[in-house]
C-alpha cells in the first residue's frame, strides 16, 4: 500500500488513518495482548465495526497508522483524542498491533513525532495518556519520551481477581524538545 508520509521519522513514519486496513486493525483490535492494554477487551469488534471506527477517527480527533520505515507496513496506530483547542490539550492513544514489532523502538519515535504534531502543528499545550499500572512498556515509553506522573486511580482496572491502578502522565509543550518540523523550518 502507497501511505501518505504526513510526519517522518528515521525508524517510522505517521500516516492519515482511512478505513483501508479494516481488516488487520480488526484483528489488531481483537488480540488479547492489543485490547487488554488500550482497555478495549469487551469491545465487540466486528469488521463492519471497525471500518466504522476507522472512518470516523479524523472526526474526533487526529488519528495516523504508524508505518514501518523499513518496509512501509502500518504496524499500529496513534492518536490524540479528546482534542480541546480551546484550553490547547489531548488525550494520546497508541497502540503497535504485531508483537513482533514491539521493543523495536518504533513505538518511542511514533509517540515523538505525535507529540511534534500536538505542541508544534496544532499549537497544543499538555497532552495526557491514560495507562494501566500492568502496562509497564507504556509506561517506560512515556517517561522516555518526558510524560510526568501527575496521578493513579487506584484499583480502577479489574481482570478476574487482578486489580490495578489506571495510570495518568502528561506532557507540557514546553517539556518536549525533540521537534523534527521545527528543524525542517531551518
Amino acid at each position: 500500500m502507497d501511505f501518505l508520509k504526513k510526519i517522518v521519522g528515521d525508524k517510522c513514519y505517521l500516516s492519515p488513518v482511512d478505513d483501508s486496513l479494516t481488516e488487520k486493525v480488526a484483528k489488531w483490535s481483537n488480540d488479547l495482548r492489543v485490547s487488554i492494554r488500550t482497555g478495549d477487551i469487551s469491545d465487540m469488534i466486528t469488521y463492519e465495526a471497525q471500518k466504522e471506527y476507522l472512518e470516523n477517527m479524523n472526526r474526533r480527533g487526529y488519528a495516523f497508522y504508524v508505518v514501518d520505515a523499513s518496509d512501509d507496513e502500518a504496524i499500529g496506530i496513534i492518536r490524540l483524542m479528546r482534542v480541546n483547542h480551546i484550553y490547547r490539550n489531548a488525550v494520546l492513544g497508541v497502540f503497535i498491533g504485531d508483537s513482533s514489532n514491539r521493543n523495536s523502538g518504533i513505538g518511542t519515535e511514533a509517540t515523538k513525532l505525535i507529540l511534534d504534531f500536538a505542541f508544534n502543528v496544532i499549537n497544543l499545550r499538555n497532552v495526557m495518556i491514560e495507562t494501566f499500572s500492568f502496562n509497564e512498556r507504556a509506561i517506560k515509553v512515556c517517561k522516555k519520551v518526558g510524560f510526568k506522573e501527575i496521578g493513579r486511580r487506584r484499583n480502577a482496572i479489574i481482570y478476574g481477581e487482578n486489580e490495578f491502578d489506571e495510570v495518568f502522565m502528561d506532557i507540557l509543550n514546553s517539556e518536549f524538545t525533540d521537534s523534527k518540523i521545527c528543524q525542517a523550518l531551518k
